[in-house]
């Protein structure tokens, strides 16, 4: 059986050792364990892991762990799918190297000025999180430089793919150094993710981690079995019931999380939605105002899960279950962020029955029954 690794055999510096511990983050997930070692090594890395799991910092700390503080050049370069997914990413690694003097991360992302980004990116950082359109728009405007990296993430590259991204990724890949290193992070491998393994990660050490139990935060969940029309006031029991003022409605479309906030609002909950339709900025705004304490709910679709990173919501709620597992685990972390607790009720149709019995044997989840 192999041994559990800790932080401190990781031999991380005390910068980052203290950003951890800051952060309440006490030992590495299995994702980090499996992965850190190699890519302190020098070795490319490609890792079938699912969300959840702890993969950002798998791959930034071995970035933070060998910056040269003395360059001006681009030193690590991280892809992600959603605009909402790169900006967490860049606000994670940002928390990490806090105490690293001089740090810089930056993200670049379509839906904002070019403008401002360029003036960040004149600030030289040391690391930068992007969106592939808008890397490859400021690439040939000759406003960023990517010929100089270390490292190159590709972060959720199945995600890029379905989003029809590879070609792009494959351009950017030409546009870095042919000896960088290459992280490679995705919940399934199709074809296309393995011919990007093929073509650009020859030698590539390869980690598979299925989800664990101890890799999830402290989340207590739960299944509430109760008719489509019944959902909404089952949401407003439960939350009076459990006195909560900060919490999540997940919906799976845009139209329905629409609904679902105009019926929440009618219930009397203080709601906001959030969704692909609406504007980054208007988005950026809602986002703001949640983390103040100006509203108390908020709706979303899966697109915008990934940008969701508050530390103190106190529940998620499946209005409907998601139609693939990993979105699953990647909503309720939603809650339960920066070492507390948390709560997800997924509310579960007569005819969602068996799409909760399939999720609940891929993350092996034990939820329990909610009884109002």
């Amino acid at each position: 059986m192999e041994k559990e690794l800790t932080f401190d055999d990781l031999g991380l510096s005390p910068e980052v050792m203290a950003s951890l511990r800051s952060m309440g983050v006490k030992r590495p997930t299995t994702v980090q364990q499996k992965t850190i070692p190699y890519l302190m090594d020098n070795y490319s890395v490609i890792a079938k892991a699912p969300t959840g799991t702890g993969k950002t910092f798998a791959f930034a700390i071995p970035i933070l762990e060998y910056l040269n503080m003395d360059a001006r050049f681009i030193q690590g370069l991280i892809l992600a799918p959603t605009r909402e997914l790169a900006l967490q990413i860049a606000s994670e690694i940002r928390l990490l190297g806090k105490n690293i003097k001089g740090f810089k991360v930056t993200a670049v992302i379509g839906g904002q000025s070019i403008n401002i980004q360029k003036e960040k990116l004149d600030k030289h950082p040391q690391v930068v999180v992007a969106t592939p359109g808008r890397l490859i728009d400021l690439v040939t405007r000759r406003m960023i430089d990517i010929s100089n990296i270390y490292t190159l993430v590709l972060d959720e590259a199945d995600e890029m793919l379905k989003m029809g991204f590879i070609r792009d990724v494959k351009r950017i890949i030409s546009m870095t150094p042919q000896d960088k290193q290459m992280a490679l992070f995705s919940a399934t491998m199709p074809r296309e993710i393995q011919d990007i393994t093929w073509q650009f990660m020859e030698g590539a050490k390869e980690v598979d981690v299925m989800p664990k139990a101890e890799d999830h935060p402290d989340i207590d969940e739960y299944i509430v079995n109760c008719p489509e029309k019944d959902k909404i006031s089952v949401i407003t029991r439960i939350c009076a019931k459990e006195d909560y003022t900060k919490f999540i409605v997940f919906c799976n479309t845009k139209d329905q999380a629409s609904r679902v906030a105009k019926r929440l609002a009618h219930s009397g909950v203080s709601v906001q939605v959030l969704h692909g339709d609406i504007s980054q900025s208007k988005r950026n705004k809602v986002m703001d105002d949640y983390r103040r304490n100006r509203f108390d709910c908020l709706v979303g679709t899966d697109v915008v899960a990934r940008g969701i990173d508050v530390d103190d919501i106190e529940a998620v709620f499946n209005y409907d279950i998601p139609k693939e597992n990993e979105l699953y685990l990647h909503r309720i972390g939603r809650t339960a962020r920066a070492g507390k607790s948390g709560a997800a009720y997924s509310l579960v149709s007569f005819i969602e029955q068996d799409r909760m019995e399939e999720i609940i044997r891929y993350t092996a989840a034990d939820p329990a029954t909610y009884v109002l």
